[in-house]
Order: structure tokens, then sequence, then C-alpha cells
């Protein structure tokens, strides 16, 4: 089963992953934990130009197609092999990250980018997606706890930035029936045993 996870930054995505991971192993599941960008030796180098601040020039095109680079390296090298050996692949964001942040928050063209991400992950569609969905004033609030030199490249957009993502986010949730919307507002637990009742149906 390929289950990926997606909101926006500073949502809690990651402690869930976390947390399905454990839940799973400990009913003798087979299980990887991949992100993104990253999750093989040639993604992480790309993750690292795609992340860090010093790039403040970097084109959108340039950032959409880094992304796709980055996504197919792992698609092909960890994704597509782990399912053909029954594994559960858990994913920090895949493709619909960047049909939101490109998209529709860069102002890409919806047609390229959404073609670009059929390109890089052919067959590797999830089965079942989390968006985990907090307002953009929690964004801000949780981002205003981390030290402004520890935010990345991404992470330091402006507000009106992250709204049009999440309108993004959940216009595709509307057309996508394996997308389920979570209320990110809700405790780490609850979030957790709502995500376990949804894999067990």
């Amino acid at each position: 089963m390929f289950i990926t996870f997606e909101g926006l930054d500073f949502c809690g995505k990651s402690t869930q992953v976390q947390l399905l991971e454990k839940y799973l192993i400990d009913k003798g599941e087979n299980v990887i934990v991949i992100r993104e960008p990253g999750g093989t030796a040639i993604s992480e180098k790309i993750r690292d130009i795609l992340l860090d601040k010093n790039n403040s020039e970097m084109r959108f095109e340039t950032e959409a197609l880094l992304f796709a680079a980055s996504r197919s390296q792992l698609v092909n090298e960890k994704i597509i092999p782990a399912l053909s050996k029954n594994y559960f692949v858990l994913s920090d964001r895949f493709h619909d990250s960047s049909i939101a942040y490109q998209a529709y928050g860069r102002g890409l063209s919806l047609n390229f980018v959404t073609d670009l991400q059929k390109f890089a992950i052919k067959e590797a569609i999830p089965l079942v997606t989390f968006f985990i969905d907090i307002p953009i004033d929690e964004v801000v609030r949780r981002m205003s706890k981390v030290k402004k030199v520890e935010l990345d490249r991404i992470e330091s957009s402006r507000v009106d930035f992250y709204e049009r993502v999440r309108s993004g986010y959940l216009e595709i949730a509307s057309k996508e029936k394996r997308i389920k919307i979570i209320n990110g507002m809700l405790s780490i637990e609850d979030l957790h045993q709502l995500i376990k009742s949804e894999i067990e149906k």
C-alpha cells in the first residue's frame, strides 16, 4: 500500500508518518518511509539545492523541474521496488505537493505541472493521501516559534503564498477520491486514530 501525507509546512504530517510507521511495524508489516524532496543519494543532493536559502534567485520553472527530477529518482529507486515486495510505503509529501505549491502557489501552468508529475511518477499513484489541513494563521503561529535562520527557502515564503497553496490542496482534494482531508487542529493522538481507522478500511 502506497500512502502519502500532504499539508502546509508545520501541519504535523511528519509526526503522523512516524506514528503510522510504528503502528504498522507493531502489526508485523514491512514498512519503508520516504521524504520529499529526497530519499535517495541523488534526490538528497537535489533537496539541498531546492531548500538552500542562498538560492533565492531560483526560477519557479527550475524549482518545479528539480522537484520532478528528485521524485522520478525516488519512484524508480525506492518506491516501485518496495511496492513490488509488498511493503507499505509511507511518503512525507509526494506529487500533490508540486501541484499545490508550484502550480497554485507559484502560479505555473496547472496543465504543465500536472503533466510533469505524470511523467515523473508513472504508475506510482498513492492508494490513499492524507491532507492534514490547518488554517493559515496557525501556520504563521507555529512558524513564529521557529528561529528565522532555521526556516528553509520555501518555508520562508509569504502568507499569501500559503493561502494559494492551501486553496490548491482543497481544489485537488475535491477532484481526487483518494485524498482524505483531516482537521490538523485535532490533537496528535486524535489525528493518529483517524488515520489508523482509514487505513483499516
